[in-house]
């Protein structure tokens, strides 16, 4: 039986559900929208990641006999809504930007279109899985851009909660990664997995010399022998007399790497083993990753920075009622007005301009009525997610995160050259409203 995400919420989404039934408000046609007020301080764009993710969990939100009875139990609702959980099937419609899109500012990159009750109690669930997904793939994408081609492995499965790690795993290769460490990821998302030894193996044996010959004789000499426990220098001469002049690639995980490095591409050409690839995995980020540019490293390995954003952990989202009907049956747009956090009211429609070369310009968002399309010449952002409480299933699973990737690597051709300067700045697109 599936796992129920129901209780993935917080309770005041159920007491307003509680409050809005006895009042019978709570299946006013309502529009809910997702969005950022703004970026992690300094960042130019963000990534959407988590979408796939989402509709699984949406799928499986549902209330079984231990959650009523947990909520029973413990007075959360009346009896009367305790009946309506039990019935709870998301009936309405989700539109958002497909996983992997750059987003901006004030643009909603998920609308939901539900009677309140159905569309507040996943507000919880929305903001959890996109708030983190994203910030971790935003955090990628810019290391992605620094590396520069080179390839990145995502290892920071120890420096995070055992669910969030596979969700990590799977944006960052979203974002351009090319492999994780973690096994669940392969096997629930089908990103790529990587590893061989870690210190622990070469200090269990008697040398050095013994665990390498131990490491090749079960993975062959294309293996990445770690080189770093005791003496690099040694390590890579003993490295190279084990495996020999075809050793696939040694790891370096402590140093002053921009010299290290250097000074093992020297070493390994002099062996003769001219084409054993470096990789480094010393407390990367996107500005350790930039700096090393110009040295000889071949790829990347990056741990606590990717799973925890790269500084910013959450992504700033937020997720407002925005308009509903009334008693008569007509559109009410509606908004807060809380100081430093206003919303913008009525229904609304995203789209990117971009100029004669493709170039990005401009993120766009319409002021629309119900079932309006923009005449507008950018390209529409939104597309649809579910349909009448129906699933649209290529967002799912491997194929759904494969999709997502390719989608981030055209989205992210389109940025403009600035997008992708590490220094301090604005967003690079403009948000306006029309």
């Amino acid at each position: 039986m599936t796992e129920s995400s129901a209780l993935l919420t917080d309770r005041y989404e159920l007491t307003m559900i509680d409050a809005a039934l006895l009042k019978g408000t709570h299946d006013r046609e309502s529009v809910f929208e997702a969005f950022t007020r703004h970026l992690p301080a300094g960042r130019r764009y963000g990534v959407i990641a988590g979408t796939g993710r989402l509709l699984e969990l949406i799928e499986d939100f549902r209330f079984g006999d231990a959650e009523l009875d947990y909520l029973r139990d413990n007075a959360v609702v009346r009896a009367e809504t305790l009946d309506w959980l039990a019935d709870f099937r998301f009936s309405g419609t989700i539109r958002g930007y497909r996983e992997g899109e750059v987003y901006f500012p004030g643009s909603p990159f998920l609308i939901v279109d539900a009677p309140f009750a159905e569309g507040v109690v996943l507000e919880t669930l929305i903001l959890s899985v996109f708030n983190y997904d994203s910030a971790v793939a935003s955090a990628a994408a810019r290391m992605v851009a620094a590396a520069a081609g080179r390839p990145l492995a995502e290892m920071g499965s120890r420096r995070a909660n055992e669910r969030s790690a596979v969700a990590a795993a799977r944006a960052a290769y979203i974002a351009g990664f090319d492999a994780t460490s973690n096994l669940e990821a392969g096997r629930t998302w089908g990103v790529p997995t990587m590893g061989t030894a870690a210190h622990a193996f070469t200090l269990l044996h008697d040398s050095e010399e013994d665990a390498f010959r131990a490491q090749v004789a079960a993975m062959g000499p294309g293996t990445t022998l770690l080189v770093d426990t005791f003496d690099v220098e040694r390590a890579i001469e003993t490295a190279v007399r084990v495996a020999g002049p075809g050793l696939g690639a040694v790891r370096l995980d402590s140093g002053d790497l921009p010299t290290l490095v250097r000074q093992v591409r020297a070493q390994l050409d002099r062996l003769g083993a001219t084409g054993t690839r470096i990789t480094v995995t010393n407390d990367l980020d996107e500005f350790t990753i930039a700096a090393l540019s110009s040295s000889p490293v071949d790829s990347y390995g990056v741990g606590t920075s990717v799973v925890t954003g790269s500084g910013s952990p959450a992504s700033g989202m937020v997720y407002k009622l925005v308009a509903h009907r009334d008693d008569h049956g007509a559109w009410v747009p509606v908004a807060k007005k809380s100081d430093g956090k206003p919303s913008i009211p009525g229904r609304k429609h995203p789209v990117r301009r971009l100029d004669a070369a493709g170039r990005a310009v401009a993120e766009v968002v319409h002021i629309v009525e119900a079932g309006d399309v923009p005449d507008d010449t950018g390209r529409d952002l939104l597309a649809p997610l579910i349909s009448g409480g129906e699933i649209h299933r290529e967002h799912l699973g491997p194929e759904g995160t494969r999709r997502a990737r390719e989608h981030r690597a055209s989205a992210m051709a389109e940025l403009p050259d600035e997008a992708f300067r590490l220094g301090r700045g604005d967003p690079v697109l403009p948000t306006i409203f029309g």
